[in-house]
This record gives structure tokens, C-alpha cells and sequence, in this order.
């Protein structure tokens, strides 16, 4: 039987693409909390974690979103008669439901 020895010729694995979320993720546990960072780095599965986080926190956000914006008042009716005020709200929706996000997965 073959054995094959590696001998640091092998490219590394690419890692999983992390997002805006999962930048600030892996960020906070830097910063907050070293011995989770720390374990996640020796079990090599930092950007995995942190991969996972972006996408929940985006699916998250997707699923917020129009809820918000209904209680806020952002109709399609709104949207024809005053742009601006219907952007203006838009923008307050996403905030809100980033710092729910954040509260909820980055932050924890």
C-alpha cells in the first residue's frame, strides 16, 4: 500500500468565503472572546463559523425586512407618491434589522 507524504508542496484548501458579517463575527471574537477565537483557529474551523454566521445573519435580515417595513409604513403606494420618504424608511428598516442581527448572532 501507497503512502503519500506531504511535503509542503500540496496547495492549502481555500478557505469558505466569510461576508460582512462574518468579518464582523470573527472580529468580535478576536476581541471579546480569545479562548472561543483561539479553539476555533486550532480546530481550523474559523472560517467555516464565521461563513455559517454570514448567511444566517443574511437570511435573517431577509426575513426581517418586510416585516419592518410593513409596521414602518413603507407601501408600494408610498413609494410612487414620496420616493425620498419611502427610501428614508427603507434605510431605517435595514438599520433596525442589522441591530437585531447583530444583537442575535454577532454579538453572542
Amino acid at each position: 500500500m501507497r503512502r503519500l507524504i506531504d511535503n509542503g508542496t500540496t496547495p492549502p484548501a481555500r478557505q469558505p468565503y466569510i461576508g460582512h458579517y462574518g468579518r464582523l463575527r470573527k472580529a468580535y471574537l478576536e476581541g471579546y472572546r480569545p479562548d472561543l477565537y483561539t479553539a476555533l483557529v486550532a480546530s481550523e474551523k474559523l472560517y467555516e463559523h464565521c461563513a455559517e454566521i454570514d448567511v444566517a445573519a443574511r437570511s435573517r435580515i431577509d426575513l426581517i425586512m418586510p416585516e419592518l417595513a410593513k409596521s414602518a409604513g413603507a407601501t408600494e403606494e408610498l413609494k410612487a407618491k414620496d420616493q425620498l420618504a419611502w427610501v428614508g424608511l427603507m434605510n431605517a428598516c435595514k438599520a433596525q434589522a442589522e441591530e437585531i442581527v447583530k444583537h442575535e448572532l454577532i454579538y453572542d
